[in-house]
């Protein structure tokens, strides 16, 4: 068989392991606890090791400014697509969209498999390219919150959005993944790489490392979860979200001019991560301020019950896209069959609605 295959096909039964475990999973604190042990041990083994196996160079810098580049991208463009399925911009569900499509959650969704497939100086680039990200989800986006929130506010205090945006920074710093992304760098820039580290020290990362793409797979299946709401409409805009992200990945490959292979795969999956938390948490602390002032759910800023919602679909849909991609092997190096897919996934979420929204209007023009 061949081994990329069978590789796909491990990785799948672990995800499956995941959903068959999960009346074993019953309270979210249980689940949380494996994304955490995820976020806080495997995953910064993971990336502290493959930056500690490259060469720095300045050149890298680059890399966070790309993916900087793409949330931007993204949220400017977000808009737009709203317009296509006929939701108003200035609605809750706009202000709730336009949160969380630009965001991205490479360490669920994406990393395991760029270590799986790409290998160790892929995922340090993907780590690398997630310090953008970082800076768009957890400042950006909070700043972005805070503004939707007061413009429909008259009495909430600056004293306390300016401890809440400290408190903030603090996390920011605190997180282990940028703890152990700035050891690395500092240690390679005095000219320390990892097969000069102390054996033990070696050993430890080693061990925490292999826990994750196990643990990240169990997680995945443990976390599918389709509540009630408009699943179509939520599935046809994670498509276009794809679909402009391809082809932004594709211009991209074209003026960098990348022929390797690894590369250009990287280049290709890591903005098809799912929508990350951090949007939602900003939101929630909004809505909960809400809550405090009682204001009507149909009134508040934020509509958490279809975040909730966008977040449950994201993760299975963008694992199973990039698992697609990395298992068909060279197949999406061509630029032409990655153009061809963003287009493809642009019809496959915009047309139905397009033609949903021509019938609405030509029946209700039959009606009148």
């Amino acid at each position: 068989m061949n081994t990329a295959i069978l590789k796909t096909i491990i990785l799948i039964l672990l995800i499956a392991v995941g959903f068959v475990l999960k009346g074993k999973f019953g309270s979210k604190d249980k689940v949380n606890g494996i994304k955490e042990m995820v976020l806080s041990v495997a995953l910064p083994s993971t990336i502290f090791i493959a930056l500690m196996k490259i060469n720095l160079e300045v050149s890298l810098l680059i890399v966070p400014l790309v993916t900087l580049i793409f949330n931007f991208f993204l949220y400017m463009l977000t808009p737009y697509a709203l317009t296509l399925f006929g939701i108003d911009r200035k609605s809750t569900t706009a202000r709730t969209l336009r949160m969380l499509i630009p965001s991205l959650a490479p360490g669920l969704s994406c990393f395991p498999f760029i270590a799986e497939f790409l290998g160790d100086e892929s995922l340090a680039l993907a780590a690398m390219s997630d310090v953008g990200n970082k800076f768009f989800v957890l400042i950006f986006l909070y700043v972005i919150a805070m503004n939707f929130y007061l413009s429909r506010s008259e009495s909430q205090g600056q004293s306390n959005l300016s401890q809440k945006i400290k408190s903030l920074l603090v996390s920011l710093v605190q997180e282990p993944i940028n703890i152990l992304l700035a050891l690395a760098l500092t240690l390679l820039a005095f000219g320390f790489h990892y097969n000069t580290l102390p054996v033990l020290v070696q050993g430890i990362f080693d061990k925490t490392s292999m826990l994750m793409t196990p643990q990240v797979l169990i997680f995945i299946g443990l976390a599918v979860n389709f509540k009630e709401g408009n699943k179509r409409l939520v599935l046809s805009l994670l498509m276009v979200r794809a679909g402009i992200s391809v082809l932004f990945s594709a211009v991209f490959i074209a003026l960098a001019g990348l022929s390797n292979s690894s590369h250009i795969l990287l280049a290709l999956v890591l903005p098809l991560s799912s929508i990350s938390f951090w949007p939602f948490a900003h939101m929630s602390l909004f809505n909960g301020q809400e809550e405090e002032q009682e204001v009507p759910k149909e009134k508040r800023t934020f509509d958490i019950p279809l975040a909730i919602m966008v977040l449950a679909l994201s993760l299975p849909f963008s694992t199973t896209l990039i698992l697609t991609i990395l298992s068909a092997g060279e197949y999406f190096v061509d630029l032409w069959k990655i153009v061809a897919l963003g287009f493809g996934l642009l019809a496959l979420g915009g047309l139905p609605q397009l033609a949903a929204r021509l019938y609405f209007k030509l029946s209700s023009g039959k009606m009148a």
